[in-house]
């Protein structure tokens, strides 16, 4: 419990930063260059070294296919009811993908390896990598639609590097090339300066959230789908699938992580309501640290 606990709040640590650091210096830190930064030039050394860090072994596709299984699904039933629930298009886009989004690497791999040990880490590398291939796909074209038509939507997905750089990483990876060491030092720093820039970013955005401008119904929406619908969905189809315990476990635990910094990238990058955003994620990672203790209770019963 004390190394799970350890790898939330080393995590959450890096949000407190931004948070006192927007405080302290307001209008000097500059969130929309912070952004560009991050999703056009670090992300891209993340995708290329989480990819080429080991190679993929075709016998592990079947589990990230079920946790897209899984989001597909969930978004399936769910676009009926976000046209119904919310007029406004910005509110709209984000109640239709940002549950979906979840924290699949900074929080889903180290969390994997406090509760599995170190044999989850091929599992949760590939679930995150489908949700990656989720997040700038259908998340661009989403975030995007709340201020562009489809066919802009659709080029944003074609814009963004993470894309290209992850399609670039896999034929790389399958043709057996692996970095150097050297490379691989080069890979790692940018990797980590990613995802501490990530969290930052994230704390930035969240001392500019004004809880008496929080939209419930979005609140409430978004925690249902993360913490309600997609457990069900999985729990159920989990029981009539034959597969190790172990890898139901992971899947499981993937597929409710809170919702991921990601969401307040793609908000802020196409002007999506980000405060909105970056709440909705806040409030899903406070929610989690209540939860995660009594998920671990229910995994044996996959």
């Amino acid at each position: 419990m004390t190394s799970i606990l350890f790898s939330i709040f080393g995590i959450y640590l890096f949000i407190f930063v931004g948070y006192f650091a927007k405080r302290h210096f307001k209008a000097e830190m500059d969130e929309r260059t912070i952004t560009l930064l991050s999703v056009y030039f670090l992300q891209p050394f993340l995708t290329f070294w989480g990819l080429l860090k080991r190679p993929i072994d075709t016998s592990l596709v079947f589990t990230p296919m079920l946790y897209l299984g899984v989001v597909f699904i969930s978004l399936l039933l769910m676009l009926p009811l976000v046209r119904k629930l919310f007029s406004d298009n910005k509110e709209r886009s984000i109640a239709t993908v940002a549950a979906l989004i979840g924290n699949t690497g900074n929080l889903g791999i180290p969390l994997g390896i406090a509760i599995f040990g170190e044999e989850s880490i091929p599992y949760t590398t590939v679930i995150n990598l489908a949700n990656v291939f989720f997040v700038y796909t259908l998340g661009v074209y989403f975030y995007s639609r709340g201020d562009f038509d489809v066919r802009k939507s659709l080029l944003n997905i074609l814009r963004l590097p993470m894309l290209w750089a992850a399609l670039v990483a896999i034929t790389l990876n399958l043709a057996g090339y692996f970095p150097s060491e050297s490379i691989e030092k080069t890979l790692m720093m940018g990797a980590y300066t990613s995802m501490t820039m990530q969290l930052i970013l994230f704390g930035i955005y969240l001392y500019e959230v004004k809880i008496r401008e929080l939209s419930l119904r979005l609140t409430y929406w978004s925690n249902g789908i993360k913490f309600l619908l997609l457990p069900l969905i999985t729990f159920g189809l989990l029981s009539f699938i034959e597969m190790d315990a172990m890898v139901k476990g992971i899947l499981f635990m993937e597929l409710i992580m809170p919702l991921a910094v990601s969401n307040v990238n793609l908000a802020a990058l196409y002007n999506c309501r980000p405060k909105d955003t970056t709440a909705q994620v806040f409030i899903s990672s406070v929610l989690f640290l209540l939860i995660i203790f009594a998920v671990i209770k229910i995994l044996p019963y996959l």
